[in-house]
């Protein structure tokens, strides 16, 4: 049951964050994202990770790693191309 949920967080992040990359990537703007939310859901990734760390979680260390990745990204993105 706790591999089912750690794969579903994972896809989930997948399918919420890379499309949003590649369209970002692609038009060159991410006007319509709030950065509100993307600094949000950092915080959010980096507080689930310390908390895999600290119950020694790897599935969920994974899944923090892979969010905290893709949102940096989003982030880099949001602060290029909306000068």
């Amino acid at each position: 049951m706790k591999n089912f949920f750690w794969a579903l967080a994972f896809v989930t992040t997948l399918i919420g964050f890379i499309p949003q990359i590649i369209k970002a990537y692609r038009t060159k703007s991410m006007k319509d994202v709030s950065m509100f939310m993307l600094v949000n859901c950092w915080v959010c990734a980096f507080a689930w990770l310390v908390y895999g760390f600290c119950i020694s979680d790897s599935g969920l260390i994974l899944s923090e790693i892979f969010c905290l990745i893709v949102t940096t990204v989003s982030i880099m993105q949001k602060m290029a191309y909306d000068r």
